[in-house]
Formats: C-alpha cells, structure tokens, sequence
C-alpha cells in the first residue's frame, strides 16, 4: 500500500465512518420500535375465541393467528381468569404487560406448583409441552407464536367449546 493510500485511511476517520454507518444502521430499528409504540395504542379489542374460557379479551398485534406464519396477540384477562392443561403444536412466548401471570406445567393444575411472572418478564413453552395458567389481578400478557393458533386441551371436559354444546 503507497503512503498516500495509507493517509486515507487513518483510524480517526476508520472509526468515524464506523460510528456513522452503526447510526444509520440504529435508524431503520429505532423507527420500528416507535412504528410497534403506536401500533399499541391502538389495539382492537374483541372476545377470545371460543377455544378459551369465557371473560378475556384478545387484540391481534401483528400477523393473523388463524394461518400459517407468525403472529402476536394480547389477551386482556380478569383476576383468577384460568386456562385448564393444554398443549400448543408450535412453541409460544408469553410476556406480561400488567398483573401477574402464574403458569405450570403437566396434567392437573397444581397450584402450590405454578410459578409467577410479574411485567416485563417473560416465559417460553415448548410445542406440545401440557400447561396451565391463572391470572392473579387483571391481567395483560402478549403471546408471540406461529398460527394457526391452536388449543389442545389436555381433558376434554376442559374444552370451553365443548361446554357451549
């Protein structure tokens, strides 16, 4: 390399061209996370469908939790709202946006045995994994997965569409 290519290239101006494209690489990821923000804001909220107990709400973030491909969705649920033992086909993460979200794992709900997460935590169920949940105070999660969403509950007498017939 001759003396005059290395003189265009000193650190000083290595690191400012480096600092200059990480700011211009933040940008695309800043404005995403402001787009997400608003996006929030302005949920629509509707009864959960029918494969949930009745009294929670459900807000469709992104995506379309009734076909193939990712989605996300918050669910609105009252104090001791509770989800019998059930499996997913494909793994979910849940985060609590408010209350407290108790969870467990296998085939009967064992309350002594269920473990809490509080806002801002989150948690992760492997597909087919048997769960349970229980909302302790009114209660937000938003569940991040890949639909369609299905519920397979454990007994079928747990099975809320079941009980409507």
């Amino acid at each position: 390399m001759s003396a005059r290519a290395r003189s265009t290239f000193h650190p000083s101006r290595i690191l400012l061209l480096g600092a200059a494209m990480a700011a211009l690489a933040a940008m695309p990821a800043t404005a995403q996370v402001a787009k997400q923000g608003r996006k929030s804001e302005k949920l629509t909220w509707m009864k959960a469908p029918p494969s949930l107990p009745a009294g929670a709400m459900m807000a469709v973030v992104s995506g379309d939790p009734t076909k193939a491909g990712p989605f996300e969705i918050e669910l609105s649920l009252p104090n001791g709202y509770t989800v019998a033992p059930h499996s997913h086909p494909t793994a979910e993460k849940i985060t609590v946006k408010s209350g407290e979200f108790l969870y467990g794992t296998g085939d009967e709900i064992k309350a002594s045995e269920m473990k809490a997460l509080k806002p801002g935590k989150s948690g992760e169920m492997p597909a087919g994994m048997h769960h349970y949940a229980r909302a302790r105070g009114k209660t937000v999660i938003a569940i991040d997965s890949t639909g369609p969403f299905v519920i397979n509950y454990v007994h079928a007498k747990d099975d809320p569409r079941t009980k409507a017939n």
